[in-house]
């Protein structure tokens, strides 16, 4: 993105994302990460129930359908869901990489009008890891992976522990989230966003 923030520019000594050996093979559906996650979770009846598949690399595709509960003017997608959108692809990358993070930084550019209805496509890709600073670009097309951008974002991740949300997060979703008997269910719920 041409204009990016000073603080999402990875740093001259930032070393290249590397996919971890336990990641999931590409194009493998990666499946919501916790089921009340307004993103991608599908207990949520007006969530975006997006569904990302790895990709090659550090990269990982995902896609929304813009239905009429997403919408801020009348038949057009809210710009703050269509960031929600771009935060979650985002956030996705860090199970390529089995990291805990959290969105530290978010910046997207708004390019073209997104109708009610709409398939969006979205791609994003880790571009640097500098310590536990993880930095990623995101682009989001209409109707399909070759068509119009209507969104990009550039996005800077910040590995956390699992303290974080323990010490953070409401005690009974995090009880329930913690008795989870699925082991990687139970870890995956607690990888993305702050």
């Amino acid at each position: 993105m041409s204009g990016t923030s000073p603080v999402l520019k990875p740093p001259a000594d930032a070393a290249q994302p590397v996919r971890h050996p336990d990641a999931p093979a590409p194009g493998e559906l990666l499946g919501a990460h916790y089921g009340q996650c307004f993103g991608c979770g599908g207990e949520q009846p007006h969530g975006l129930h997006l569904e990302a598949r790895a990709g090659e690399g550090v990269s990982v595709a995902a896609e929304f359908t813009v239905r009429p509960a997403h919408q801020g003017a009348p038949g057009l997608a809210h710009g703050g869901v269509l960031a929600t959108a771009l935060d979650e692809t985002l956030g996705a990358l860090n199970w390529l990489l089995r990291t805990i993070a959290v969105t530290g930084r978010l910046e997207t550019d708004f390019v073209r009008p997104v109708p009610v209805g709409t398939v969006l496509y979205l791609e994003a890709e880790v571009t640097a890891v500098a310590g536990r600073k993880i930095y990623s670009t995101a682009t989001g097309r209409i109707g399909g992976p070759e068509g119009p951008v209507a969104l990009r974002a550039d996005a800077l991740f910040i590995e956390v522990k699992l303290d974080h949300f323990i010490d953070n997060g409401r005690p009974e979703e995090i009880r329930a989230a913690m008795d989870d008997p699925d082991q990687v269910r139970r870890a995956r719920a607690f990888e993305v966003n702050p």
